[in-house]
């Protein structure tokens, strides 16, 4: 399906920003946001005009971006739609497993920044940055080289089975679950070594990294005691990486006592926690790009 469409969408990319590198990330960036909303799309016929207006929405983002102007969210472009039936969803858990596996073949360093950009709230470059200990200039390459590579995973397994993901989904999102339920419950300290290799760094929202984590049960204890609670939103679930979306819940007599959000980034060595990384995401409006 791509790749019957792909001459139409970089056509598109070329007539907007001209020969170079930037209409091909164009075109590349247009084919994951079509991967994340394909089930949106309700009319086979009408599939390469909505290709092609994601691709012109890429550009204008772009251009917008470099005339220092805020980056608006890309339109829907598709209408409302009634809930899925079974073969519908079907469809949808094969394509998710499609995108991980592929995901699963870039290098580690490519598969962080690409997560972190296109699957959390930490859009930001200057954020991405910091998570992953690099140069903004550096995400920027990453991102290039991820999306390039990304498309030919894609193409290149579309035909093939995939290993399901639900299931680690599942058992990662209940161990994040039960794990911030345990702070409140007196028990976060448990919950924490269960979690976590002995070897455990935590970096903060700071950029200071400390031994163990005490300092993350003292943090959670002051939070807990000035009436801020932690609750699980969105997970997402990498081979070497597991990124927890945490909703700050503040005390209704100060509700600004804590940011909206904060990002656990939880790096995993042999299958428990070796560092987390804290971050509060940036609105949407300030990433740079």
């Amino acid at each position: 399906m791509l790749a019957r469409h792909q001459a139409d969408m970089r056509a598109v990319a070329l007539s907007i920003l001209g020969h170079g590198p930037d209409a091909e990330d164009a075109v590349q960036e247009a084919v994951l946001i079509a991967l994340r909303r394909i089930g949106d799309l309700r009319d086979p016929d009408a599939l390469g005009p909505w290709l092609r207006a994601i691709v012109r929405n890429v550009c204008r983002m772009h251009l917008r971006a470099t005339r220092a102007m805020p980056v608006e969210a890309v339109e829907r472009l598709v209408l409302p739609r009634e809930e899925p039936d079974p073969a519908e969803l079907l469809e949808r858990h094969v394509q998710r497993d499609w995108v991980w596996h592929a995901l699963d073949e870039l290098s580690p360093r490519l598969r962080l920044v690409t997560m972190l950009r296109y699957f959390t709230q930490v859009t930001a470059y200057e954020h991405i940055a910091e998570v992953c200990g690099i140069p903004v200039g550096t995400v920027r390459s990453r991102l290039s080289q991820a999306r390039a590579k990304l498309s030919q995973a894609l193409l290149a397994t579309a035909s093939l089975a995939h290993d399901d993901v639900a299931a680690q989904e599942t058992r990662r999102r209940r161990q994040a679950e039960e794990t911030l339920r345990a702070a409140g419950s007196g028990s976060f300290a448990e919950a924490l070594t269960d979690l976590c290799s002995p070897a455990v760094e935590i970096t903060t929202v700071k950029g200071e990294t400390t031994p163990g984590f005490g300092w993350l049960l003292g943090a959670m204890n002051r939070d807990l005691e000035a009436g801020v609670q932690q609750r699980l939103g969105d997970l997402v679930v990498g081979r070497d990486v597991v990124i927890w979306e945490n909703d700050l819940i503040n005390p209704p007599d100060d509700p600004f006592h804590c940011p909206p959000t904060v990002v656990w980034v939880n790096f995993l060595h042999a299958g428990r926690v070796r560092k987390i990384r804290l971050v509060h995401p940036r609105p949407a409006g300030n990433s740079a790009r």
